[in-house]
Formats: structure tokens, C-alpha cells, sequence
């Protein structure tokens, strides 16, 4: 997974987590990637600063201060996803299809899918990233 700024047509900033840089170039040629703010389909990489270590983590840091990381990098993750897409259950594959068909207005999604159901959609071209769902703090 990469994590992205993205900034639409209007000025509007927001994040975005991609497979790849290609699943992002791929996903905003199809129009499914929106402004939360404005709807606007019309969207670009903003530019990032890179996170660049400034020191050698000390004793205390390691192994666990980087999965304690990496768990709040997943659990925001979450939380984006949750706050800016519709939950579809075990009917992902269904919805997918249908977004990517263009049956459907494009929208971000998220559910559940089989492993058969994740290959057929890869197999028919469908875009779609499978995330680790950790558990909330607060959950």
C-alpha cells in the first residue's frame, strides 16, 4: 500500500492509501477516486514531502515502536475508509463488477470477499486493493 496526498481541480487536498502508483493512475482514469470535499473526479498526486529518518531510533525504539507505528498507519487507514466509503458486505465482488461496468455511479466501496472472488475480479480487470482490517483502540 502507498499513501498519497491528492489534490482535485478545485485546490481541495485529501489522503488516499493505493495498491501501487499505477492502481492510483488506473483508479483516477476511471473516475474512482472523488474530492470528499467537492465531488470532483478531476484529480492529481499532490506534491509530498518524504518522511526522511533524521537519527538511528535508540534502544527503546525497534521492532516494536515500528509495528506500533505501522498499527496506527493501518487503524487511520480504517478509519478513512470507513468515514469516506459505503460498506457492502459480502456482496464486494457484486458491487465491484458493477462499478467497474459502469452499471453503477462510481463510488468508493469496501466488504468482504472470498479468495475465488478477489481472483475472478482480478482476472476481469477489476481494480480493487485487499487491506489488513485491524481492530480499532476504541473498538
Amino acid at each position: 500500500m502507498i499513501h498519497y496526498s491528492v489534490r482535485c481541480d478545485k485546490g481541495h487536498e485529501f489522503e488516499g492509501w493505493f495498491q501501487s502508483s499505477d492502481a492510483f493512475d488506473q483508479q483516477a482514469r476511471c473516475k474512482l477516486v472523488t474530492c470528499p470535499q467537492c465531488g470532483s473526479h478531476k484529480v492529481a498526486k499532490a506534491p509530498m514531502a518524504p518522511a526522511v529518518a533524521t537519527s538511528k531510533p535508540s534502544l527503546g525504539e525497534g521492532a516494536d515502536s515500528k509495528a506500533a507505528q505501522l498499527r496506527e498507519a493501518l487503524v487511520e487507514m480504517r478509519g478513512h475508509v470507513e468515514e469516506h466509503c459505503d460498506y457492502v458486505g459480502d456482496r464486494f465482488a457484486e458491487e465491484a463488477r458493477k462499478i467497474h461496468h459502469e452499471e453503477v455511479e462510481a463510488r468508493g466501496i469496501y466488504g468482504e470477499a472470498t479468495d475465488d472472488e478477489a481472483r475472478e475480479l482480478s482476472d476481469e480487470g477489476v481494480t480493487f486493493s485487499r487491506m489488513p482490517w485491524v481492530r480499532r483502540a476504541d473498538g
